[in-house]
């Protein structure tokens, strides 16, 4: 049905939309969606070969209006430089470096080779889905210009496996994260990476130590050089940086005598020189350690040659990093049992004796541990360190970040309350209980033990329980004052409860008197 002319003299209002038909022989419709920045109508245009295209292309600008989901007016951005700007120039300067390497791994290896063609505004979340197919099958091994291109790579002769979930869940991640941005800087309406379903990460159950293995583990960490920083982590759950990252001047530590009052060391030593003195104290968590990658430092006129950037001659902003703990909830204060407090005074007493041993090579730096010349530990070295403990503790193989969950699990055997527990790990979310704190083998049991207590009883308990019904002569006669005092029928009914058998019944039972 043709479109009815308006009235002669006549006009439509302001900020109307208007559909007519071009003298190029098209329909065209303009929408008024708002203002733009210098206070001009922000007036959008669509072209359609037909008056029903258009008119449903113009319905569809004015939902977006309406809504609220109006894009940005500008030039169309692509996935490709999107993903570009994004990675460069709006998540650089606000996340960490180890941060980084996996968003540009994951941007530049396979986001913008698999979907970088595409026009942001046009991306649909099946367009991700295959993305993360294909990432996951079989790849072509054979060189780029080989004949057997032309056939799947399942078939390649020199195939290679596809990308790992957790690699393909990486770059879903990223993806995600960069139109997350997009749509609330209103380049597009909807992000279709919260839509696209990533492959299913199987996430590796983690057990924590047992009370006998992490023992074992204290027993052997006294005799290996920065023991005592494996002893922090099975007792206060500290993060690896968080570890390395400890100065002397973070701890606070108050003596008080141990031996009786009156005794003469309380008078000729002080409480740290006490035999059997007793410590409590603080550890303030304020850094982490880090392991930067190493950047290439030579010109894209006169490259290295070199692939990585630790190999570059002219490298920086690499190595040895300190820098602020993970979040506003990793600054914490920790409280220290006195075992740890002995414990670290030892380690501190070697330290001495390695820094007069190291002479002028000593880098001071307050550290708690260190390596042999004063520096922080190398988080591969402490890495190498804990897996030679468990070898010598006779422990099963595990993550050094195991021990965090365990002194997690720990405090939940302690009976700790949640919101302390999350103080003393550093969280912020509650949903990190659920990650760390497991429910060990041995409160299992201790559960078990108690509800076949409660449901089960023993004859033992049942003769325990009646014993428990007979009263003293005191106690029947104060009962036998209140059943005068209550109207016949609660009398009766009471006695049903204690039958008369001889003078007291069997259990001190109660008559009326």
């Amino acid at each position: 049905m043709p479109r009815r002319k308006r009235a002669e003299g006549t006009r439509a209002p302001n900020g109307a939309s208007s559909i007519y038909l071009g003298k190029d022989g098209y329909w065209h419709g303009r929408v008024t969606m708002g203002t733009l920045d210098d206070g001009t109508p922000d007036r959008r245009h669509v072209q359609r070969k037909t008056e029903g295209e258009v008119i449903e292309a113009v319905r569809e600008l004015e939902r977006q209006r309406d809504s609220g989901r109006v894009r940005k007016p500008g030039r169309k951005w692509t996935v490709e430089k999107w993903l570009h700007h994004w990675v460069e120039n709006i998540a650089a300067p606000s996340v960490r470096p180890n941060t980084m390497t996996g968003y540009r791994a994951s941007v530049y290896k396979h986001l913008i080779p698999g979907v970088g063609a595409h026009r942001l505004d046009k991306l649909q979340p099946e367009h991700l889905e295959r993305l993360y197919a294909r990432l996951q099958d079989w790849r072509h091994g054979c060189p780029d210009n080989d004949r057997c291109r032309k056939r799947p790579g399942n078939v390649c002769r020199q195939r290679q496996p596809g990308l790992k979930p957790a690699t393909v869940h990486l770059a879903h991640r990223t993806i995600r994260v960069a139109l997350n941005e997009a749509v609330r800087r209103k380049h597009i309406t909807e992000n279709p990476a919260a839509i696209a379903k990533p492959p299913r990460v199987e996430e590796e159950e983690v057990i924590p130590f047992t009370v006998e293995e992490a023992r074992r583990i204290l027993d052997a960490a006294v005799s290996v050089r920065n023991g005592v920083r494996f002893v922090v982590a099975l007792t206060l759950g500290l993060r690896r940086g968080e570890a390395l990252g400890l100065r002397w001047s973070d701890l606070a530590v108050k003596w008080r005598h141990g031996c009786p009052k009156g005794s003469p060391c309380r008078r000729l030593r002080t409480p740290k020189e006490c035999p059997v003195r007793r410590g409590s104290g603080t550890l303030a968590i304020r850094r982490a350690v880090h392991c930067y990658p190493w950047k290439h430092g030579c010109s894209e006129a006169k490259p290295c040659g070199r692939k990585n950037g630790a190999n570059c001659p002219e490298r920086h902003s690499g190595g040895i990093v300190v820098a602020d703990v993970k979040s506003r909830a990793g600054r914490r204060t920790v409280g220290l049992p006195h075992p740890l407090i002995e414990a670290l005074e030892k380690h501190r007493e070697r330290q001495d004796a390695e820094r007069r041993h190291a002479g002028d090579l000593w880098e001071e730096g307050g550290w708690i541990f260190t390596n042999r010349f004063g520096r922080p530990v190398h988080p591969t070295v402490d890495h190498e360190s804990w897996k030679n403990l468990l070898r010598k503790a006779q422990v099963r193989n595990a993550r050094l970040h195991d021990a965090r969950h365990t002194a997690a699990t720990m405090l939940l055997v302690l009976k700790v309350p949640p919101r302390a527990i999350m103080d003393i790990m550093g969280w912020s979310e509650a949903a990190m209980l659920q990650r760390y704190v497991h429910i060990p083998n041995e409160l299992v049991e201790e559960i078990a033990a108690k509800v076949g207590d409660l449901m089960w009883l023993t004859p033992d308990q049942d003769e325990e329980a009646d014993d428990g019904m007979e009263l003293m002569a005191e106690q029947r006669q104060a009962v036998r004052q209140l059943l005068n005092t209550l109207p016949e029928a609660w009398r009766r009914r009471l006695a049903e409860l204690f039958p008369d058998e001889g003078d007291d019944g069997p259990a001190g039972a109660l008559v009326s008197a």
